[in-house]
């Protein structure tokens, strides 16, 4: 349904009122609604809410609009806990309950397998949560010098245009980066080379071990402006990285000294349950949501199910985030990863934890050269899990027929890939779609976690 007031006004700038119902929600938090059979995109509207909206921008398959007035709320629909919701563009459902934001988020898994992948899993597991608030361990921050307001931006993008967001505080990242922006703003603003530093980058570890940061600066740093980052790690017992270059110049400014006495402190993650811990640097990849980590893995290693006997292939394995764990219950785990620095880390954090029976190998497995890999070549793997980027894991699925692996399991955090390539092991390569479900790894955003169990 959908009304229309001031109908001679044709201009987005000067659109009129219009009223519509919602009938569905985007991943990116946009309600969806026709008017005169077009689609409209309406940015602050939840399903089954009737609202007044105006065009922000015409498109030729669609338009756009944004809420003025919601006349029937959802009974989703809740207050944005952040202060910034709707401007900052880190988030784009704080509007809509926890609740709710996991369920949208599995119907769009299970949508995508149905019409991407032609497959339905035989089971939907429950969905895995978490933390919602303050959970966000890793962020790559903008930092901006705005001569015209005579102040330092630091945070996340606006929604629309593009610019940094000005914040006062974040409540999805851990309190130690989110609390403290105004902190990260009077220091940026403080520094010879405040227009020099484009961004942070934030690392925190487990437990709250050690908080880093790493500073990217376009011009060599004056005496005083490294003396005030080095005060700043002091006052606030934060690591401090410099990145004058490329990823590979980073390095420590300075590490407060941890619990141990006279021991700096590191950054390290844990799996309690199978006793394993693993060390990274700043720039490392990792799962950025601690709890929601934990329980992925106990998961991913019920579902796959490894036997005392059994030989496991850990494939985009990192720094052994699925592979230790896997290691405590297999009789071996081959991980493969495409970054070498990544494997060397892996390899010391097998060792650091007492584990023997891993073996890693560097290899793109995106590439087109696959079939030479040596660890390819081994007659079979009782079990498989990847963990892919958001591409997908087509090119080494393309190989899995002659692996034979009985049982695979493969965590995505993209449903269109995940689909696809669910499309080619069930109707390539022979698999059963057993089961699969959502994971809460990024709550508030368009993020979609899932993890889904294929068997022969």
């Amino acid at each position: 349904m959908s009304r229309h007031r001031n109908r001679k006004s044709k201009g987005v700038q000067n659109s009129p009122l219009i009223e519509t119902t919602i009938e569905s929600l985007t991943l990116e938090g946009q309600g969806v609604a026709h008017v005169d059979g077009k689609t409209v995109f309406i940015d602050g509207a939840l399903p089954g809410e009737t609202v007044e909206f105006r065009y922000t921008s015409h498109k030729q398959k669609h338009d756009i609009g944004k809420v003025e007035t919601i006349l029937t709320p959802s009974p989703d629909r809740v207050e944005p806990k952040c202060e910034h919701f709707g401007v900052c563009g880190a988030c784009s459902w704080q509007h809509l309950s926890l609740e709710a934001q996991i369920k949208h988020k599995q119907r769009a898994m299970l949508s995508n397998l149905k019409h991407i992948g032609k497959a339905e899993p035989e089971t939907v597991f429950a969905p895995l949560t978490a933390d919602g608030w303050a959970y966000r361990r890793k962020a790559r921050l903008g930092a901006k010098w705005v001569r015209k307001k005579d102040k330092a931006l630091v945070g996340f993008r606006e929604k629309e245009g593009g610019f940094l967001a000005e914040l006062n505080r974040c409540e999805i990242l851990h309190p130690s980066i989110g609390e403290h922006l105004l902190d990260f703003q009077a220091l940026i603003a403080s520094l010879d080379a405040r227009e020099s530093v484009p961004q942070i980058e934030t690392a925190v570890g487990d437990g709250d071990n050690a908080t880093a940061l790493i500073f990217r600066h376009m011009e060599e740093l004056s005496e005083g402006d490294t003396d005030k980052l080095l005060a700043f790690g002091k006052q606030f017992n934060y690591q401090i990285y410099l990145q004058p270059k490329g990823p590979e110049t980073v390095h420590c400014l300075y590490r407060p000294l941890s619990e141990v006495e006279g021991t700096p402190s590191e950054l390290y993650y844990e799996h309690p349950q199978f006793n394993t811990r693993v060390n990274f640097m700043p720039l490392d990849f990792i799962q950025v949501n601690q709890s929601l980590n934990r329980a992925m893995v106990a998961r991913a290693l019920e579902l796959l199910a490894p036997e005392p006997t059994d030989t496991v292939l850990d494939l985009f394995c990192g720094l052994g985030n699925f592979t230790l764990p896997l290691a405590r219950m297999a009789a071996q785990v081959i991980g493969v990863e495409g970054e070498q620095t990544m494997v060397e880390r892996a390899r010391a954090a097998a060792h650091a934890n007492g584990i023997m029976n891993t073996d890693y190998h560097v290899c793109n497995l995106m590439g087109d050269k696959l079939q030479h890999e040596p660890w390819l070549k081994k007659n079979r793997y009782d079990k498989i899990l990847l963990d892919p980027p958001r591409a997908g894991a087509k090119e080494i699925i393309a190989h899995f027929g002659k692996l034979n692996a009985g049982r695979i399991v493969y965590v995505s955090c993209d449903p269109a890939t995940l689909a696809r390539d669910t499309y080619e092991l069930v109707h390539e390569h022979g698999y059963r779609l057993m089961g699969a479900g959502v994971m809460d790894m990024f709550p508030h955003t368009s993020h979609v976690e899932s993890i889904a169990v294929f068997e022969k």
